[in-house]
């Protein structure tokens, strides 16, 4: 049995069987710049094919799931779209890497989950959520196309009107809203968060291991065929709106926003 790889911005850690992947960014609320957004591909690959582990949590460190993209990053593919184009290929992998793991991957949200955040939770296959968390997809709300993944299963989850209500406006929901529409399983006190998180993959680990992964490869076969029908085109459409002025503009307020607060 090997050993977890070690990671910049990732924590790879074993209890028992179980594997728990922790984004390690908290003073940036776990937002994907470049070196972890390659990380995660690397370590989702080792966690499929981990012969030390039954059972996946993906988490965050600190107070947030993850942000979702870094703005010192989004400004690079603005200066040079290219940068998108080819780490939009490893959004890809992350999405379907995902979906082929055959164990269960169970996500741990102890805080906020934006973005690719939210796409990489929703993923997961149980969600469990911290009850003071959030959780959307605002790609539109800075110019941007959601078609890194949120197009792909946030219909699936909670249907097309739905889907397209909280994609076309950006707008976040609380724990409480996301579990009463169906889009994650449980919104739960954030004492409670480990316990339940813990009390869950003990349930799966005492279960039939081949009877859970095979069960979950079924399933599984039609989020993958929308996925693959998806993917392409949703990159696509994202990197026209890297292109465009929308986008421009909105990074240009985000900037201007934050040097606003710095300013006091």
């Amino acid at each position: 049995m090997s050993e977890p790889p070690a990671f910049e911005m990732l924590t790879l850690s074993r209890r028992g069987r179980r594997l728990d992947i922790t984004l390690n960014r908290p003073e940036a609320m776990n937002a994907f710049g470049k070196v972890m957004h390659a990380e995660l591909v690397d370590a989702l690959r080792f966690a499929a094919g981990d012969d030390g582990s039954d059972v996946i949590v993906l988490t965050g460190a600190g107070k947030a799931f993850s942000a979702g993209g870094d703005l010192a990053r989004i400004e690079e593919f603005q200066a040079d779209p290219s940068e998108f184009d080819r780490e939009a290929e490893d959004a890809k992998r992350i999405v379907f890497t995902l979906l082929d793991i055959e164990k269960p991957v169970i996500a741990r949200l102890n805080g906020a989950a934006v973005g690719l955040g939210a796409t990489l939770a929703l993923l997961c296959d149980v969600i469990f959520a911290a009850d003071h968390a959030k959780i959307g997809d605002p790609h539109v709300t800075v110019g941007l196309v959601a078609g890194d993944g949120g197009a792909v299963i946030w219909p699936q989850l909670i249907g097309f009107a739905r889907a397209k209500e909280y994609l076309m406006t950006g707008r976040l929901l609380t724990a409480a809203e996301a579990a009463e529409i169906g889009l994650i399983n449980h919104a739960v006190p954030a004492a409670e968060l480990d316990a339940r998180v813990d009390a869950f993959c003990d349930e799966l680990l005492g279960g039939s291991t081949q009877a859970i992964r095979w069960t979950k490869t079924v399933v599984n076969l039609e989020l993958k065929r929308i996925a693959h029908a998806l993917m392409d085109p949703g990159i696509a459409y994202e990197s026209l709106s890297v292109r465009s002025e929308d986008h421009a503009r909105a990074v240009r307020a985000m900037r201007q926003e934050i040097a606003r607060k710095k300013g006091g």
